[in-house]
């Protein structure tokens, strides 16, 4: 398929509109990957982003990337799931220059001053300067085609179209192919996603794509020096697990590039905040809480490491929690007098342990154990940011809340009013929020979501006991 669908922008009306006047503003024809090592190193020289919406890569990925591209080598990028490998691929695209001036109605995108078939060839001799060229956008010199056990050699290059064979031309007239996505995106950039699934015979098609950049189709060879950037896509477990990308086509690439997840905590929460889309407030310690989950999963001895654990497992998550406080502030909209703000807490991360085991595969010998391990590790998570982010603080306020037998109730369909008014005016509360990143007048939600983080952290280092009862609820009081 070619992503993604959308139709092309109009021109601006002062791009010239023949070929004798594309001569004349002193145009000249480079290839796509000229252009592309042009562009980028315009961008380096002036300052500006060159890959936007690329986190975490920048010390590690994208200079490799960059070093490819400047050579003019195709390249692999080979990582497991949710890596962002696709994300970077498209993000090539910018690359290129925003017009580019092709032939009208030419399939293959030719340029008017390098014409390929001898159609385009005959047109450009008749007509010379007085040709009308037409200007194909960025957005459209973008290919990609997700690599299944069922893609054919025709899908990627082409066949022979019989109803044109049977109107009199010969075979070995390309008007006779109907071409395939790769050669449909000459002139642009051609991805191939997983490309491992695809069938070793099929991987043998681009062969000739990547040397010399030339096609077959049915045994005839046709001499259209295709040009285009290929970047492919690969998981390392791929390579033992459901095929492997031959090693014919492997050399043929000039770059292998290994991606990762990110590095550190900061790069794990930078990806969600841009990626997740939000549809309540969620703070700061509950994002970290959620990355630091991602992280520990990822990292967990129970959790098959050849499989990975994507970037959309803590992306996920976010937005679960934040559907959470939605869903809570809808439900006690008609019995609270005040609205509630949607505001996330940490206990509404305990529902992805469930709704997320999904994206992760286990090993063999944790079957029927996932959420338990999941909710462990949750805990753990919730631990490492309380101790990050209120060491040292006094919280003895909250634990003598509870000192005389007293408790605090909390849980999904507790409002913000009911947990403050259980809580009064708690010595250490204005610190504890501040530390948390809630500012000095937090509302009432927020309030609520630190205070609740606050019982959770002293229950997980055994400063506070924890039950929860038959409805659901959370119920805080005694030693842990």
């Amino acid at each position: 398929m070619t992503a993604p669908n959308q139709v092309s922008p109009v021109p601006p009306a002062d791009l010239p509109g023949t070929l004798g006047a594309l001569r004349a503003s002193g145009h000249r024809y480079r290839t796509v990957k000229q252009e592309i090592r042009d562009n980028l190193l315009a961008r380096m020289r002036s300052g500006a982003e060159r890959f936007p919406g690329i986190v975490g890569y920048e010390d590690t990925v994208l200079p490799e990337v960059e070093r490819a591209l400047l050579a003019g080598h195709d390249m692999v990028l080979l990582g497991e799931r949710g890596q962002g490998k696709t994300r970077l691929i498209r993000s090539l695209g910018a690359l290129l220059d925003e017009w580019t001036p092709v032939i009208p109605g030419s399939v293959l995108n030719e340029h008017p001053m390098h014409p390929l078939t001898p159609a385009a060839r005959a047109l450009v001799a008749e007509r010379d300067d007085e040709l009308p060229i037409g200007w194909l956008h960025r957005s459209m010199r973008y290919g990609e085609k997700l690599a299944t056990p069922d893609t054919s050699v025709g899908d990627l290059i082409g066949d022979v179209d019989p109803i044109r064979l049977a109107q009199g031309r010969t075979l070995g007239d390309p008007e006779t192919i109907h071409f395939g996505l790769v050669p449909r995106t000459n002139r642009g950039i051609f991805a191939v996603n997983e490309l491992p699934d695809l069938a070793e015979r099929i991987q043998v098609a681009l062969l000739n794509v990547l040397e010399e950049r030339d096609i077959q189709v049915r045994g005839y060879q046709l001499r259209l020096p295709l040009d285009l950037l290929l970047v492919v896509s690969a998981n390392p477990e791929d390579y033992t697990n459901r095929g492997r990308i031959i090693t014919p086509l492997k050399d043929r690439f000039g770059a292998e590039i290994r991606t990762h997840y990110p590095v550190d905590l900061d790069l794990e929460l930078a990806l969600i905040r841009q990626e997740a889309d939000l549809v309540a407030t969620v703070p700061e310690h509950v994002l970290e809480v959620l990355a630091r989950f991602a992280r520990a999963v990822r990292e967990s001895p129970s959790v098959d490491p050849r499989s990975g654990v994507s970037a959309r497992f803590a992306i996920a998550a976010a937005e679960t929690v934040a559907a959470a406080a939605l869903r809570r502030a809808g439900l006690l909209a008609s019995s609270e007098v005040r609205a509630e703000e949607p505001v996330a807490r940490v206990g509404d991360a305990v529902s992805v342990t469930s709704t997320l085991r999904g994206k992760v595969e286990f090993e063999s010998g944790e079957e029927g154990r996932e959420i338990e391990i999941l909710a462990h590790l949750l805990r753990t998570a919730t631990a490492e940011t309380f101790r990050d982010r209120l060491a040292g603080l006094d919280l003895s306020g909250f634990t003598a809340l509870v000192a005389e037998g007293g408790v605090i109730e909390t849980g999904e369909l507790v409002s913000a009013t009911e947990l403050l008014r259980q809580v009064g005016t708690v010595p250490g509360l204005a610190k504890a929020l501040d530390r948390l990143g809630l500012g000095d007048a937090p509302t009432p939600e927020e309030a609520a979501a630190g205070i609740e983080f606050v019982l959770e952290g002293l229950h997980l280092t055994r400063r506070l006991g924890k039950d929860v009862t038959e409805s659901g609820r959370t119920v805080y009081g005694g030693r842990g």
